[in-house]
C-alpha cells in the first residue's frame, strides 16, 4: 500500500472515532437514557416521581470543619485536591488552582442527600458518590434498604412512586435531627441528578443561611410564589430546615400529611406557608442555573418544542440554544451513569490550553432578606391560607 493510501485509511479512520465519540456525548441522554424526554410530553406529573424510588441514607462522606475567618482558608485542603489521586502529577493538573473552591468546601457547608432505592444502589447510587457527591461536605443516600457499601439509610417508609412525598419528610426530618449543625446548606437530589458542587456553594455564598429562604429550578404552577423541580434538585437553608421541620410538618394546616402528591409541589406549599422565600437562582446575565432536564435538552435549539409543558411550568423566560445556560450551571436531571463519568471528564479534567481562569468573590456582607422579598412571602401566605 503506498503512503499516500495509508495516510488516507488513516484519516478515514480517526474520523469515524471521532464522529462516533461526538455523537455518544450529544445523543446518549436523550436516547440511550430511558424514560425519554417525549414520555413525559403528555404526562408532565410524571417529571415529580419518574422512577420508582426509594429512600436512602447513611452514606455519608463526612468531613467538616469549623471556617472562622478568611486566615483559615490558607492551607487547607478541600475535594479538589484530588490528595493521593494520580491527577496531582498530571500536567495539566498542575497548572490548576483549586485554593478558591477549597475555601469555599469550608466557609459554606452542603448536606447532600440522595433520594434513591434498592434497586438503585449499585446501578445509579454508588455513581454519585464515584462522581460529584464527593464533593458534598456530608453526602447521605435515603432508601428503604441499610447499604454499608453506600452507606445507605432505611427509613421506615414504603417503597414506590406513591410514597416520594413521605420520603422526603422522612428524609429532611433525619438530615434535621442527626445534622442539623453540621451544615448551613441542605440539598435534596435523585441519584440521576448531576450537581456542580463549586457552583452551588458560589451561588450560596452572598446568602445568609440563617434567612428563610430555598434554591432550584422555579416552577409556576399551584403554589403563588412558585415551587423547585425535584429532579433538578432543591437546597433549604438552615432556617427553611429548621420551619419545615418544626413547623410545617407537625400542622395539618400547613403540610399535607398523607403520602400522596408531588413531592416537590407539596414541599413548595409548606415552605410557603412558613413564610419561606422561593428564591431566584438565575445568575447576574438572568440565565438559569438549575435544570430539570440533560444538557442536551436545554443547549441544542429547537430540541425542546414549544407545546411541550416544560415552557409553561418554567417561571423565568428561557431560552434555547447555547445562551439558555449558566456559566456557573448548577445542575441537570436525567444523567444516567455513563453520562456522569464523561461530565466529570468534561468539567473537572479537560483543559483548553492557553485559556485561564481568575475566580474572584463578590466583596459584600450577607444580606438580609429585603423587605419587598419578605412582603411578597407574606402576601403568598395570605392567599395560601384563602384557598384553604
Amino acid at each position: 500500500m503506498s503512503p499516500h493510501q495509508n495516510q488516507t485509511t488513516f484519516s478515514l479512520i480517526t474520523g469515524i472515532v471521532v464522529g462516533f465519540t461526538f455523537a455518544f456525548l450529544v445523543l446518549a441522554p436523550s436516547t440511550v437514557y430511558k424514560p425519554s424526554l417525549q414520555y413525559y410530553r403528555d404526562h408532565p406529573r410524571n417529571l415529580h416521581n419518574e422512577d420508582e424510588f426509594q429512600i436512602n441514607s447513611h452514606g455519608h462522606m463526612h468531613e467538616h470543619h469549623d471556617f472562622h475567618n478568611e486566615e483559615d482558608m490558607d492551607g487547607l485542603e478541600g475535594p479538589n485536591a484530588v490528595v493521593g489521586d494520580h491527577s496531582e502529577n498530571d500536567t495539566f493538573h498542575r497548572m490548576t488552582d483549586t485554593s478558591v473552591a477549597d475555601a469555599l468546601y469550608r466557609k459554606v457547608r452542603i448536606l447532600c442527600w440522595v433520594m434513591t432505592g434498592p434497586a438503585n444502589h449499585e446501578t445509579k447510587a454508588k455513581h454519585v458518590k464515584a462522581t460529584w457527591g464527593k464533593r458534598c461536605n456530608i453526602l447521605l443516600f435515603m432508601s428503604s434498604q441499610e447499604d454499608k457499601s453506600l452507606p445507605a439509610i432505611a427509613l421506615k417508609v414504603k417503597e414506590g412512586r406513591d410514597n416520594l412525598w413521605a420520603k422526603t419528610k422522612e428524609s429532611f426530618k433525619y438530615v434535621y435531627d442527626h445534622y442539623f449543625d453540621d451544615a448551613d446548606w441542605f440539598m435534596k437530589a435523585d441519584d440521576d441528578t448531576y450537581v456542580i458542587l463549586e457552583n452551588l456553594r458560589y451561588m450560596l455564598y452572598p446568602t445568609d443561611p440563617n434567612d428563610p429562604i430555598y434554591f432550584g429550578c422555579k416552577f409556576k404552577p399551584y403554589v403563588t410564589q412558585g415551587y423547585m423541580s425535584g429532579g433538578a434538585g432543591y437546597v433549604l437553608s438552615k432556617e427553611a430546615l429548621r420551619r419545615f421541620v418544626e413547623d410545617a410538618m407537625p400542622n395539618k394546616k400547613l403540610c399535607r400529611q398523607d403520602h400522596a402528591g408531588a413531592e416537590d409541589v407539596e414541599i413548595g406549599k409548606c415552605l410557603a406557608n412558613v413564610n419561606v422565600l422561593a428564591g431566584d437562582s438565575r445568575d447576574p446575565e438572568a440565565r438559569g442555573r438549575f435544570f430539570p432536564f440533560s444538557p442536551t435538552h436545554h443547549l441544542i435549539p429547537g430540541h425542546v418544542d414549544k407545546s411541550f409543558w416544560y415552557w409553561s411550568y418554567i417561571f423565568y423566560n428561557e431560552t434555547q440554544g447555547m445562551d439558555c445556560c449558566s456559566d456557573n450551571a448548577i445542575s441537570f436531571h436525567y444523567i444516567d451513569p455513563r453520562m456522569m463519568y464523561a461530565m466529570e471528564y468534561l468539567i473537572y479534567h479537560l483543559r483548553p490550553f492557553g485559556i485561564g481562569y481568575k475566580p474572584q468573590l463578590p466583596q459584600l456582607e450577607l444580606p438580609k432578606l429585603s423587605d419587598d422579598n419578605l412582603a411578597k412571602i407574606n402576601e403568598a401566605v395570605d392567599k395560601n391560607k384563602q384557598k384553604r
